[in-house]
């Protein structure tokens, strides 16, 4: 269930930052829909709409016109780039630990140091080892990567560290991984008023922790230095003194090292009637993550008329939780009309500088929650709505692990990608070596595509190394032409959609 069209993707895709290999000398661009046109030859199976060449059957191919140069020159690279619409999704059995429970909250701070957090809970009689827990006994066992003392549970691919035979406290638990199967736990990391975690971050081997005080109101932080001790860090108190209602954020460092918020805005719905949900995203960026953050335009923005009308609804916990902040639970908002979708439950990424916001959507009308997706070019941006993957009420995250993306969520089902580049481009470039404007060389077709890698010193930072071809090998030549054959492989609903060409040629 996606909704995209070719006309956002093209939006996304004059705004977007990636980009192909730059240099300073010539280069051969194609990014618009003239340019497609103009220098295009030939095509089969493809179709050229707004700017972006997609496959209209499994295979699709095209040449190129043939550029020529009064004198010789040689190419330096191809570099190929495809939209930021991020469809390549692949659903799979839950991750993380079987008896993690609410919705989980992931980090990945480098390869092979990977953690969620969740509530300790039990876990379905499938997810088991034979024995149940209550005559379940223990055992010293070893697994690789871990050199603590480590003992069996019943529950399959967990272990106990010393830090996870601590008492629980009510409120979210740590699991760490090196691999994405097995996972050791390591104990709590927040408290039973805390135990509404929304989000994570981390920096200079400190944890930010983030949850909710009371329920769906202002964001508060533990800062922890040590997540494998079994015991809450230091409780910074409230971090974001958020003027509206709701929380629900999620938190993500930008490359300068400041701290970005996306966090709910209730103001324009009756969030009781919508999942705790909103038309509208805040967003507010500190230096250090803690205090002091300054609220900016709002990261999503997709509220209808307002009325001028105030309604009412109530809240469950919030003079529960904190009465002495929360003397009633009874809140008002602005009606809007008409009916609104709401989003919510943030949580952020970036790739290669091309950010994505995943979160609950509920859409108008009664239909079925899933999972939406967002894009920017930049935090400093609003965010465009491209889609929604599955079914229910997501509450998601999302972190970059074992040279793929996790989507977690507190539903049955989860899901992983190889990225937004989407397989398969394959590409070989022709040259003209006597002037006569026919080519008479060309190079073997080779496969090219993104990769990605973790960032040093990020959790939510991903480096993206563009799809290129290195054409050094090629003779000189006083023109040069290339031909592109692109694939769908995917079984989902993804397929290769090429935004941008770029050939470099040495002065």
């Amino acid at each position: 269930m996606i909704r995209i069209t070719l006309s956002s993707v093209a939006a996304l895709l004059v705004s977007a930052a990636v980009t192909c290999p730059s240099v300073a000398n010539e280069t051969w661009v194609i990014d618009t829909q003239e340019q497609w046109q103009q220098e295009t030859s030939e095509k089969n199976q493809i179709e050229i709409k707004e700017g972006v060449a997609s496959p209209t059957s499994k295979t699709g191919t095209l040449r190129s016109t043939l550029k020529r140069f009064e004198q010789k020159r040689s190419a330096k690279s191809i570099g190929f780039q495809q939209s930021p619409v991020w469809q390549n999704w692949n659903s799979v059995d839950n991750i993380g630990p079987a008896n993690l429970a609410d919705a989980p909250v992931m980090l990945s701070l480098g390869p092979q140091n990977y953690w969620i957090f969740g509530r300790y809970g039990g876990a379905k009689k499938s997810a088991k080892k034979g024995a149940s827990k209550s005559t379940f006994q223990p055992e010293p066992a070893t697994l690789d990567g871990f050199d603590i003392p480590l003992m069996t549970t019943p529950f399959a691919n967990q272990f106990d560290a010393p830090g996870g035979l601590n008492k629980g406290l009510g409120g979210y638990h740590a699991w760490q991984s090196r691999d994405m199967v097995n996972w050791v736990h390591h104990g709590p990391v927040t408290e039973g008023f805390s135990k509404w975690v929304t989000s994570a971050e981390h920096v200079d081997g400190k944890t930010y922790i983030y949850y909710d005080f009371p329920n769906d109101q202002d964001p508060h932080v533990y800062v922890d230095d040590d997540l494998t001790d079994g015991k809450p860090g230091k409780n910074m108190g409230k971090a974001l003194n958020d003027p509206s209602h709701g929380s629900d954020s999620g938190f993500i460092r930008d490359l300068e090292g400041k701290f970005h918020v996306i966090y709910e805005d209730w103001s324009p719905i009756n969030a009781s009637k919508r999942s705790w949900d909103s038309p509208l995203a805040g967003h507010a960026v500190s230096d250090d993550g803690v205090s002091n953050f300054k609220i900016l335009g709002a990261a999503v923005d997709h509220r209808t008329k307002p009325t001028g009308k105030i309604g009412t609804y109530k809240h469950p916990h919030w003079a529960k939780e904190d009465p002495e902040n929360y003397k009633t639970n009874v809140a008002e908002y602005e009606i809007h009309e008409p009916e609104q979708e709401a989003f919510g439950d943030w949580a952020a990424i970036s790739i290669g500088g091309q950010y994505y916001l995943f979160g609950d959507y509920d859409p108008e009308h009664g239909k079925p929650m899933s999972v939406a997706w967002f894009t920017s070019p930049s935090l400093d941006q609003p965010f465009t709505f491209c889609g929604n993957i599955g079914n229910g009420h997501p509450d998601p995250d999302i972190a970059f692990a074992e040279g793929q993306f996790y989507l977690v969520t507190q539903q049955k089902t989860d899901f992983t990608s190889p990225g937004p580049w989407v397989e398969q481009v394959e590409t070989r470039v022709g040259v003209d070596t006597t002037g006569d404007g026919n080519v008479n060389h060309w190079s073997d077709w080779h496969v090219v595509k993104e990769t990605y890698d973790s960032m040093p010193g990020f959790a939510k930072q991903i480096a993206r190394t563009p799809a290129s071809l290195d054409l050094s090998d090629l003779p000189a030549g006083f023109g040069f032409q290339f031909e592109v054959k692109i694939t769908d492989t995917t079984s989902n609903e993804s397929k290769p959609m090429l935004g941008k060409i770029q050939l470099t040629f040495e002065p």
